[in-house]
């Protein structure tokens, strides 16, 4: 182990050592270097600013592995992460490097059953990550106690700012104790992360920054696609048929994700399989033993099951779901490009990740350049072309002589050759070679506005007296639907239900999702229509205030009047607030509890119940 002399000379222990020796590390990164000698030591707080993609994981996970030890349930680790995707990986990241250590660490995040996070706090936790909204959540359920806390971490840092985390950040590190040794890691230094360093931090704190270089990417191209979800499956198709010596990896988000792209690209025949974690170590080895002897040309795989895996030679890496980190990102396409080879990246960007791959673009500083996918008539034309290639090939080489009779016999069967070629052309390819078959992936569809006329309005039984707010309800809609707040358009809140439009399908299947649960959704009657407000410029906020027509130019009592005159009446500036309350991720304040019925916490305001 001579090749880790340089991780003991930082003074970390040999549990930690063999753990960085299975996972193949050489040498600390410059940031590692930097911080890890001075959170053992605990002499001083850490702000920690270095490009992403550098090891930031390792340079705080470290430290606190070798500092504290199983305890007696009380957290004594808490790792603030602006996402749930984050968190994940930063809880398999710790427990990959704690080796013999026994350290009970688990990510919190909104979104999974807070019952089991319950459940695994009851049972003891020495290492909480979580996110934002999901640790203010527990806090004020009472049910973690920060009094045994030795280290608090905040990753990611001006990015939680970015999404309006300020508030919560300052009210968490609060009710942590005034000892404990921190640690923010930023790849900028805003001035409110320098504020909540005067603040929390002790006051010699140390501001560590690394040398910021682009990434090598001379030998990588770097393309991005603009493309909808329900799309990208053909997109890849398209993908994978332009390119016939295509052989690389395609990254999923999720295990289901890597299943269902597995299971609907074998059906299309293409030659794939699937690696993650819930997979047999032995059916692991088969697969990626076949994958390096190019048995087939394409691996589906989650990041953390693709760890570990040198396969050489690839001209592909696909992230078929956008890297929630550019960590993950520069892992990822540094698997192509590699011993003087060209390669490719490609990634698939949603209309709302675009502000994602702008964050990566900006991080990595190298140009992903954004490109159009393959058009339809591009796409048939390469299928033919390659059909053509291997009928003259067969031709050359003689392959086809034992058929020349059968050949001869079916010339009679129709007046002209071409119709027999047709007839077994349509046999062959059915109907794949139809340009009505194919989806044109570039034309830009207009997005629709649920505010309009002709779209759905949905009645939500449940109002601000049962503790609803705005960000509840789409945090709810969207978790059992998967429709983000984006697609929706007003919402309004009154004292015993609540209203929200959304265009026609979206509101089939929220119905359909919610059907038979508490609270109940329903679709408003057509007659009633969708209220006939008048929209102002919403300055960035998706339910900023709007103004109202004046009365003046109303010949007649319209459903519009009724409902502002109620509106009026009922909510006071208090609740016009509340009511225009914008969404925060994450910050997930209803409980689902059994027998699919959903309960919010109390507002208090108005009547209780």
């Amino acid at each position: 182990m001579n090749h880790l002399e340089s991780f003991r000379n930082l003074g970390i222990s040999e549990c930690v050592i063999a753990a960085l020796e299975k996972k193949g590390f050489e040498s600390p990164s410059p940031i590692q270097e930097l911080t890890i000698p001075l959170l053992l030591k605990g002499e001083k707080d850490v702000v920690g600013q270095a490009q992403t993609g550098t090891g930031k994981t390792a340079a705080f996970g470290i430290p606190i592995i070798d500092t504290i030890s199983r305890g007696d349930g009380n957290p004594q680790a808490l790792i603030l992460s602006p996402t749930r995707e984050l968190g994940i990986q930063i809880a398999e990241e710790l427990n990959s490097l704690q080796g013999a250590a026994r350290l009970r660490i688990a990510p919190f995040y909104g979104g999974q059953n807070i019952l089991v996070q319950l459940d695994r706090l009851r049972d003891g936790i020495d290492i909480v990550i979580g996110t934002p909204g999901r640790v203010i959540d527990l806090m004020e359920r009472k049910k973690l106690n920060f009094d045994q806390l030795k280290f608090a971490v905040l990753d990611e840092a001006d990015e939680m700012l970015d999404m309006g985390f300020l508030d919560d950040i300052r009210r968490i590190l609060s009710a942590t104790p005034s000892d404990k040794r921190m640690l923010m890691f930023s790849a900028t230094m805003p001035e409110e992360i320098l504020a909540i360093a005067e603040q929390f931090m002790r006051p010699d704190y140390e501001i560590v920054r690394t040398k910021t270089e682009s990434v090598s990417t001379g030998l990588t191209e770097q393309i991005c696609y603009e493309v909808r979800r329900e799309n990208k499956l053909e997109a890849l198709s398209r993908i994978l048929d332009m390119e016939p010596d295509l052989y690389g990896m395609v990254f999923c988000k999720t295990k289901t994700d890597v299943d269902e792209l597995t299971d609907s690209l074998l059906a299309r025949g293409y030659a794939v399989d699937a690696l993650h974690g819930d997979i047999a170590q032995a059916q692991r080895t088969r697969v990626i033993n076949n994958f390096k002897a190019r048995r087939f040309r394409v691996l589906i795989a989650t990041d953390v099951a693709a760890r570990g895996i040198d396969v050489n030679d690839l001209t592909h890496v696909i992230n078929y779901s956008i890297p929630q980190s550019t960590e993950a990102y520069i892992h990822r396409i540094g698997r192509t490009g590699r011993a003087g080879k060209k390669g490719t990246a490609i990634t698939f960007v949603t209309p709302s990740e675009t502000g994602k791959i702008g964050r990566i673009r900006r991080e990595i500083r190298a140009e992903i350049r954004k490109k159009k996918l393959p058009g339809i008539e591009e796409v048939l034309e390469a299928k033919k072309q390659r059909f053509s290639e291997a009928v003259r090939r067969m031709i050359d080489e003689r392959d086809h002589c034992p058929y020349l009779g059968f050949a001869e016999e079916l010339l009679s069967l129709a007046d002209h050759p071409a119709e027999i070629l047709a007839a077994m052309l349509r046999m062959r390819f059915k109907n794949e070679l139809l340009p009505e078959n194919y989806v044109d992936l570039n034309r830009e569809v207009p997005r629709e506005n649920p505010d309009k006329k002709g779209h759905a309005r949905i009645r939500v039984s449940a109002g601000r007296d049962d503790g609803v707010t705005v960000p509840q309800l789409l945090e709810m809609i969207f978790d059992r639907t998967k429709i983000k707040g984006s697609r929706l358009g007003r919402i309004d809140l009154k004292n015993d239900c609540s209203y929200l439009n959304a265009n026609p399908g979206d509101a089939e299947r929220i119905i359909d999702a919610f059907r038979g649960m508490s609270p109940e959704f329903s679709l408003v009657p057509e007659e009633e229509g969708l209220p006939n407000f008048v929209p102002i410029p919403k300055r960035g906020r998706k339910f900023s205030r709007q103004d109202r027509a004046p009365r003046e130019k109303r010949s007649h009592r319209t459903f519009r009047d009724g409902f502002l005159e109620n509106l009026r009446r009922e909510m006071s500036e208090e609740e016009e607030r509340h009511h225009l309350e914008p969404h925060t991720p994450d910050r997930k304040k209803f409980r689902s509890k059994s027998g699919g019925e959903f309960s919010f916490r109390k507002s208090g305001r108005g009547k209780t119940k």
